[in-house]
């Protein structure tokens, strides 16, 4: 549908979901060790919340099979993910594959930051909120850990992009 068309764009999940996918997010990597295992996702939902407590959020779907799993860990890193991780990223988010292999990790306190990411902080779960079919995870930052120079990969238009310039 063009712009100016007149009629507007229906409220189905697939037209919603590509009508927010205009909107350019960064990609985060969200992950812990969790009974001795690595467990991550990736996650284009994430916010700043609070200054004074330090909180995140992230939005985990309902379906997810991971944030289960990930949730119950006492520390969680959240890594934003610069350009030259979009194979990490497609790899975080893919079903049913080894999200871990070949990627390079520090675990912290049991969370997993990646080091050559644009920011990594170490959280643990504050609260959840259902919202939809979201949940809504506030997450208290313990440590950050922030690398100006990184130029954070995007998502967009159901794509990972890099930023230019």
């Amino acid at each position: 549908m063009s712009a100016g068309s007149g009629a507007p764009p229906a409220l189905d999940p697939r037209s919603l979901r590509y009508a927010y996918s205009m909107f350019p997010s960064g990609v985060t990597a969200v992950c812990a060790i969790v009974d001795g295992a690595p467990v991550g996702v990736a996650a284009s939902s994430f916010t700043s919340v609070s200054l004074d407590p330090p909180l995140v959020s992230v939005c985990m779907a309902h379906t997810s099979t991971t944030w289960p799993t990930l949730r119950s860990a006492p520390r969680i890193g959240v890594s934003v993910l610069g350009g030259h991780h979009g194979g990490v990223a497609r790899q975080l988010a893919a079903r049913g594959t080894d999200r871990f292999a070949d990627v390079t990790y520090e675990v912290i306190d049991g969370a997993i930051v990646l080091p050559d990411a644009a920011m990594s902080a170490v959280c643990s779960l504050e609260h959840e909120f259902t919202a939809g079919d979201h949940v809504i995870a506030v997450l208290r930052v313990h440590t950050v850990d922030p690398h100006p120079e990184v130029k954070p990969i995007v998502f967009h238009a159901s794509e990972f992009r890099e930023l230019a310039g």
